[in-house]
């Protein structure tokens, strides 16, 4: 692992370590997989432009989220089936996240309990992600289990009305658990470690029920409710009395609609281009959400599809976190400072080697994050990003953020 000097090595690593079908369930997206490949596109298109001879010696990587002081403007994202991407699971990323003093949410889709990892980790601050399910008392009873354990803030998922078409699971034939099927042995001997510790560890399962019985796509469109409608908001603040957040918008008209609802943020997301392919690349989103949200103080952040990964800022008002890939520290960077930009007028991996690097980026660079605007920049200085072509998509001039 010393040897691992990014997130990307670490992909590798697990792809040579890992069968095709769980490592492929990880790492792709829906359909042609177009929108995943956009977000990536649109970050490596961005370059710095530097400020020299200012003082970074001193930097302030903590901020504000749902009323709460945290350690750096992210945190980590649901995930489902973690255990079956490592088997310590949710308790190893919560320990991680309690360490470094930022949110860690629970997907509904976990395979540890809402108590089992409160227990594991009391001092994290823990929030709930919630899929409504077509049994209404099914969902009440999660969210009284989340609440019991004192979680502190609810993930309201809402992209998710029916599964969207993941071909690399259906050509592998994937299905969660992993079945040992006679093509699923022909490639565990050619993976034996991850075989060995699959079947001599803690047997995979999930925390809201005892399996999936088929492939993902297929359980989410059996279980969860697609009628679910903005008229529904109002049944789910009855059942939870904290910060509830809306992840999965893609238009400002949707994020106007569940802000006057009572939304304590909302979360742009494409669902890491793992629902709907061609949706909108979620960075895209950030300028028109802005001029929207003037009417309210707000931040940003970032995911990438379905891993561990950052999650938001805050500010007393409103909290608007960012879906996106983020696959190394800096895509945190340019996502914080676009946000402030407009704002002035997102399994694989370390958790650990993210926040070392943004560590690097937030103490070493030309950049420093200011406790009193929360910008990326020195201290006096203006944030600065050059981008080839326009971020809201009106022609291919260079645009300064």
């Amino acid at each position: 692992m010393k040897r691992m000097a990014s997130v990307e090595d670490l992909r590798r690593r697990a792809r040579r370590r890992t069968p095709r079908a769980p490592f492929d369930y990880v790492d792709g997206a829906a359909d042609s997989e177009i929108s995943i490949g956009r977000s990536r596109n649109l970050f490596d298109n961005i370059q710095f432009m530097p400020h020299v001879l200012r003082d970074v010696s001193d930097c302030d990587t903590t901020t504000t989220m749902l009323g709460e002081r945290v350690g750096y403007p992210f945190g980590f994202a649901p995930t489902g089936f973690t255990r079956m991407m490592h088997h310590a699971g949710e308790q190893a990323v919560g320990r991680v996240a309690e360490a470094a003093g930022i949110p860690y949410v629970l997907s509904t889709m976990g395979t540890t309990t809402p108590a089992e990892l409160a227990a594991a980790v009391p001092d994290a601050n823990l929030w709930f992600q919630l899929y409504v399910w077509k049994n209404r008392a099914f969902s009440e009873h999660l969210l009284s289990q989340a609440r019991d354990a004192g979680y502190r803030a609810l993930i309201l998922t809402v992209d998710l009305p029916v599964g969207g078409a993941r071909l690399r699971d259906v050509r592998n034939g994937m299905t969660v658990p992993p079945e040992l099927t006679l093509r699923t042995f022909v490639d565990g001997a050619m993976h034996p470690n991850w075989w060995f510790n699959f079947l001599t560890t803690e047997p995979l399962t999930f925390a809201t029920l005892d399996t999936l019985g088929g492939n993902v796509s297929d359980s989410v469109t059996s279980l969860f409710d697609p009628s679910l409608n903005f008229d529904d908001f109002v049944w789910l603040q009855e059942q939870w009395d904290g910060p509830i957040v809306v992840k999965g918008i893609q238009n400002v008209e949707d994020a106007r609609k569940v802000v006057d609802l009572g939304a304590s943020g909302v979360v742009l997301s494409n669902h890491g281009g793992r629902q709907l392919d061609r949706s909108p690349v979620p960075l895209r989103l950030i300028g028109p959400t802005v001029v929207f949200g003037r009417r309210y103080p707000i931040g940003s952040s970032c995911e990438r599809s379905g891993r561990a990964s950052p999650k938001a800022t805050h500010s007393p008002e409103l909290l608007q976190p960012l879906d996106i890939p983020v696959d190394r520290g800096v895509r945190v960077v340019i996502a914080m400072a676009l946000r402030e930009r407009l704002g002035r007028d997102g399994k694989l991996g370390s958790p650990e080697h993210l926040i070392e690097r943004l560590d690097d980026l937030a103490g070493a660079s030309t950049r420093a994050l200011d406790p009193g605007t929360h910008r990326f920049h020195p201290k006096g200085s203006q944030p600065l990003l050059e981008h080839e072509g326009n971020l809201e998509g009106r022609g291919a001039r260079q645009q300064h953020l």
